[in-house]
């Protein structure tokens, strides 16, 4: 895997400290998501890695945050797009070899 990990370390409501990978961010009907893998989750073969998507807000100082992404339909926008990605990657894939 020659990727460029890109390490996020987020705190979550009990104040433990969790570190993810950034595979992607993306922009769906104007808002933007970030594509996390857990730590724990990075085996060398994505097709095995769970991903978690947070939504990239702006809070009161002008900062970008990750908030959870609360809406059902949001969500499934969301996974759609990034199935479509994927489906994109692996015909791209197949086309070189």
């Amino acid at each position: 895997m020659n990727e460029e990990i890109n390490w996020i370390t987020l705190v979550d409501d009990e104040g433990v400290e969790h570190r993810f990978n950034l595979l992607n961010v993306v922009e769906v009907e104007g808002s933007k998501y970030a594509v996390l893998v857990p730590e724990a989750e990075i085996t060398g073969n994505e097709e095995d890695e769970e991903a978690v998507i947070f939504k990239i807000e702006t809070d009161e100082n002008g900062e970008e945050v990750l908030v959870d992404i609360e809406d059902d339909e949001e969500f499934e926008k969301v996974c759609s797009y990034l199935d479509e990605l994927m489906f994109e990657d692996e015909d791209e894939d197949h086309e070189t070899q």
